[in-house]
């Protein structure tokens, strides 16, 4: 080994200035670090403009949140009645079925009534109060005029040219609800 890299190796190595001592803030000893707590910070001041300006800003958010809510809100409550329209529809349209299927039903009393068998008025009878109820009406079809929208015309009798007239019922027909569940089928004068 050279002299030159034993004295290199030798020498101590050079303490950086910049580093500050243990217990002080900057190095240079003049403040311990548990003083600077005590001591307090320039703060600059508040301004009357600052809190305005920080007033506004969080009344315009504010708003904007209620704005969201509300808008929520109304749509939850739209959703809502959606559903309940929708499941009230449901139900009557499923309802309407069963009570669509019951309608040869009641047709197969009629002609048994209409036969003579006994014993079959109080099933019908109870059947059509049943069904009544709920919401089943009869279309009054016999001296009405002719509406293509309850009655199904089958057979056409010539009359006088005026207004169409249902002169006979041949199966009667029904409303759900409102709703014409099956139309007449009548027979019409002319």
């Amino acid at each position: 080994m050279s002299d030159a890299s034993a004295e290199a190796a030798a020498a101590p190595e050079p303490v950086p200035t910049d580093v500050p001592a243990p217990g002080t803030q900057d190095g240079g000893g003049e403040q311990p670090l548990g003083e600077a707590a005590t001591e307090p910070a320039a703060e600059a001041p508040i301004t009357v403009e600052d809190l305005i300006e920080t007033l506004e800003s969080v009344t315009l958010e504010r708003d904007e949140y209620l704005d969201s809510l509300q808008r929520l809100q109304a749509d939850f409550e739209n959703f809502r009645r959606r559903s309940q329209s929708d499941s009230e529809q449901r139900v009557a349209a499923g309802t309407g079925r069963i009570a669509e299927a019951l309608l040869p039903v009641l047709d197969a009393c009629s002609a048994a009534m209409g036969q003579g068998i006994e014993g079959v008025d109080p099933i019908a009878s109870a059947l059509s109060l049943a069904l009544g109820k709920e919401g089943l009406e009869r279309i009054e079809a016999v001296g009405a005029p002719f509406d293509p929208n309850e009655h199904e015309a089958v057979l056409h009798e010539a009359g006088d040219g005026g207004e169409q007239v249902v002169v006979e019922e041949l199966r009667p027909g029904f409303r759900w609800q409102g709703r014409v569940l099956r139309a007449a089928m009548v027979k019409v004068q002319n």
